[in-house]
């Protein structure tokens, strides 16, 4: 995983460098000379295509080409882009630990991560841990978390946005240190790294200001000791806590299965022991080797034994065997060979580096019954008693005088590891640190449980992503059972933004938390059905904000996995069949052939006209059914629908109709001025499903001139066109015009009398005949289906068949045509009927309480 990110940010490095712009004329002429286009597409696909249009649709094509991406951005976010850079207050998830951490030095993760998240656990945390270089799922788990910790992490560009991030989300992140590795002057002082090659150097210096780019990036720190606390402070950062290096569940397992070394027995050797897991350590050996050397002369039972890379100056070769020199082993092993010693050291220069090391020395060799030697640095001092529980030596003089006192005195040496075992127990048992370090910095987290009901709305498109009729009705939803109390989120898609890897993306909407899921298109059939790469995020976006009921409304492409999370967690969910996309792939029973799908009980035998894949449509069909019988409850948004799915094996009981809302006049209609002619109006699109070549050729039969049709191009609004007037020969007026926003509604059917809507094919609802209604519009509709529903043949509007053909569509709009008197103070005597949001919102409302986990708990 890790070289797969590395790659792909190598790659986009390249290829924004400057030697991939340079050479890019050179790729489109070797591109050309082989007769493809950069892209793959040969140049003839593009002549032979290009040749047939005429210069409007050619520009149309440059303008699309060039503008495309451009202006979907524009119009998708509507001036609401910053909701992706809002910063994002944590209100009402659940409380959740991130650590983003440096883990390959395993004994600085060992201590400072692994011991953290346990720590954390210990107070009721919740904990995850990611390594840093994961940059997409550290972007997605902050989506997830209440509190988060950056662990020895470097300032490199993709970790700075991880910090942003943190900091857009509120998180108030700490960036944490256990060494100073943030201070290139004091670095430098360290003997130990002025002894390694240059080049090893130069990498460790390079770091430095990283790291301090980093912690300074952060805002607060958490170090290991004071004097690192101190350190960090200094360096600018206003707000540092300390958790010490401590023991660890993993330590006190190991060191259960050997005796304490104050238990072994007597032998004529005392083994000093110092062990090192880095070259780094010499010069800190050196600050002991004179006073060993002199004690080890004076009495012969002393032995020095070295575990790891450390280098013992040539003259200790004189004491042949009781120098023992031993590789670097693993961590049980290590301590093992510890408590079978008789004495720790643990010297180290006196540098301000030193000085904020921790104290691990000591307390690994205190618990293994050994007593310490140790230097004067403040981690060693803060619990050391000289001469009760361990001993600091200042000087090799004193560094002699307690090597020949403990390997004199064999009482001595077990008294003092005995009370270093005390201490260190009492000081550093994971329980105590929890307590008495963790706590005061983090506290024990704060269950969330807002009264009433909290419902997860679910759909593939969300503010500032809208798209489409369902889109508004689960945003309207959402906002109408926010204004009635209910703690109200939601889970979509969001779309590409610039820079960010794919995962999850956590913004509020209108005061609304939403979570946007990257649901990558699917290779086959199965994964754009299904989708399981959505399951990781929606499950911690369930966790976070624990719903009582989840309401799903289109899933497309986000899969049918979201369900089975909700099955597992033993989460209730209701949905809204929109559409048909439950029964059919095809989601509206278009046939390929553009045509709708008339069957009523579907059958595979007619299905397979469309699909010869017979084995998916039935694993298609089981999957679906499971999801649907499921479902605590299913709501249709007309009886047209209920019926379909009733048809095809749901249950009545099963499912209601909660009609849709729509947005509603905010005004009377405009006065239609004396004289006006008819003024028709379609905004269905170009596809042949909403009747959009019928209305052509009923408009083109039509001899009279005294009407206008204004036709909607949503096209116009993405940078390019969909419609062209001159390919209609009409007599009335003809206008095309970019789509318009809900909030022009009003300002639209001022200037129409006559909706078109000759679609093809039975609709589940029909938005926009509800919104020309309330406006006192007629409406021509075909009919059965849900579009046809409110509209009463003959009082408000006009029922045509579903036929295929123009006919009835003409002779329609020629009768309004020759009668536009009707229309000079016309009102829809049935508008009272409609359903409002606010109905729809009680309803939903109402059912949401009955069907919910809350529901059930109080029962």
């Amino acid at each position: 995983m890790n070289e797969r990110n590395q790659m792909r940010g190598d790659l986009e490095r390249f290829t924004k460098s400057r030697s991939w712009k340079i050479t890019a004329p050179l790729r489109l002429i070797l591109s050309l000379k082989r007769g493809y286009l950069p892209n793959g597409k040969t140049i003839k696909e593009y002549i032979n295509h290009f040749v047939g249009l005429d210069f409007q649709q050619k520009k149309s094509i440059f303008i699309q080409k060039f503008n495309k991406q451009k202006n979907i951005i524009d119009v998708i976010s509507d001036n609401k882009k910053d909701l992706y850079k809002d910063k994002v207050y944590i209100n009402n998830i659940r409380p959740k630990f991130l650590i983003i951490a440096e883990l390959t030095i395993q004994q600085c993760a060992k201590y400072r991560v692994w011991q953290k998240k346990d720590l954390l656990e210990r107070l009721g945390w919740s904990v995850q841990v990611v390594d840093w270089r994961d940059n997409g799922k550290v972007l997605s788990e902050l989506q997830f978390c209440t509190q988060v910790i950056f662990y020895r992490v470097p300032g490199f560009d993709s970790v700075l946005d991880q910090v942003k991030e943190a900091h857009r989300l509120q998180l108030e992140p700490r960036w944490e240190v256990d060494d100073l590795i943030f201070d290139l002057e004091e670095y430098r002082k360290n003997g130990n790294v002025a002894a390694l090659p240059k080049k090893e150097q130069d990498v460790i210096f390079f770091g430095v200001d990283l790291f301090r780019k980093c912690m300074l990036a952060c805002g607060r720190g958490l170090a290991s000791t004071k004097s690192l606390a101190q350190a960090m402070k200094d360096a600018g950062l206003p707000d540092v806590g300390t958790v010490e290096n401590a023991l660890d569940l993993d330590t006190m397992s190991i060191v259960e299965k050997f005796p304490p070394g104050f238990d072994k027995e007597e032998t004529d050797q005392v083994w000093i022991c110092y062990g090192s897991g880095t070259n780094t350590h010499d010069a800190d050996f050196l600050q002991a080797e004179g006073g060993l050397w002199a004690a080890m002369l004076q009495e012969e039972k002393l032995c020095l034994r070295v575990i790891g890379p450390v280098k013992v100056p040539e003259k200790f070769d004189r004491f042949g065997d009781r120098v023992e020199r031993l590789p670097m082993r693993p961590y049980a092993q290590y301590l093992e060979i510890l408590s079978q010693s008789d004495i720790s050291i643990a010297p180290l220069q006196e540098t301000l580096f030193n000085n904020c090391k921790s104290n691990i020395k000591y307390v690994e060799a205190s618990i293994v019954g050994v007593s310490s030697i140790c230097s004067p640095m403040e981690p060693f001092s803060s619990i050391i008693k000289n001469g009760n529980n361990g001993f600091i030596a200042t000087s090799p003089e004193e560094w002699c005088e307690y090597f020949l006192r403990l390997g004199r005195d064999v009482t001595l040496r077990r008294s003092l590891a005995q009370q270093a075992m005390k201490d260190v127990l009492q000081r550093y048992h994971p329980d105590q640190v929890a307590v008495q370090q963790v706590f005061p910095l983090y506290g024990r987290p704060k269950s969330v449980e807002p009264e009433g009901l909290r419902v997860l709305s679910v759909n593939v498109y969300y503010k500032p992503f809208s798209f489409g009729g369902a889109t508004i009705v689960a945003e309207e939803l959402v906002d109408g059972l926010k204004q009635r109390g209910v703690d109200i989120s939601v889970a979509s898609t969001r779309p590409d933004v610039r820079g960010r890897p794919n995962g999850a993306l956590r913004y509020v909407a209108d005061g609304v938390k939403v979570l946007g899921l990257s649901a990558p298109e699917a290779s086959d059939r199965y994964g754009w059905m299904d989708n399981p790469s959505t399951i990781p995020e929606f499950t911690a976006w369930l966790e976070a904000v624990e719903p009582n009921i989840v309401h799903f409304h289109s899933i497309q492409g986000m899969g049918l996995s979201l369900l089975r999370c909700c099955e597992e967690h033993k989460i209730p969910y209701v949905i809204t069949l929109h559409d048909a996309w439950w029964l059919c792939e095809r989601q509206f029973m278009v046939k390929a052939d553009g045509q709708y799908c008339f069957q009523k009980t579907i059958s595979f035998d007619v299905c397979r006209n469309c699909h010869s894949d017979v084995v998916y449509l039935d694993d298609r069909q089981k999957l679906m059914f499971h999801a649907l019988k499921k479902a605590a409850l299913l709501l249709a948004p007309s009886e047209t629908q209920r019926q379909l799915y009733i048809a095809n094996g749901i249950l009545p009981e099963q499912i209601v109709v909660n009609k849709n809302g729509f947005t509603w006049p905010k005004r009377p209609k405009k006065k239609r001025a004396a004289g006006e002619r008819v003024r028709f109006a379609y905004v269905g699109g170009t596809e042949e499903i909403k009747g959009f070549s019928l209305l052509k050729k009923a408009s083109e039969k039509i001899e009279n001139s005294d009407w206008s049709l204004t036709l909607v191009d949503n096209k116009l609004n993405l940078g390019y066109r969909s419609i062209y007037e001159k390919d209609w020969t009409i007599t009335g007026n003809l206008h095309v015009r970019p789509g318009y926003s809900q909030s022009e509604l009003d300002a639209f059917y001022d200037d129409v009398d006559v909706l078109l809507f000759p679609s093809q094919w039975k609709e589940s609802y029909g938005l926009t005949v509800r919104e020309a209604l309330a406006r006192d519009v007629w409406v021509i509709t075909t009919a059965p289906g849900g579009q046809a529903e409110d509209v009463v043949d003959g009082v408000n509007g006009t029922h045509l068949p579903i036929d295929g053909r123009p006919d009835a569509l003409y002779e329609a709009m020629k009768e309004l045509i020759e009668d536009p008197g009707r229309f000079a103070n016309y009102v829809n005597p049935l508008k009272a009927q409609l359903c409002t949001f606010e109905r729809q919102s009680d309803e939903l409302l109402e059912y949401l309480k009955k069907y919910s986990v809350l529901e059930h708990e109080v029962t």
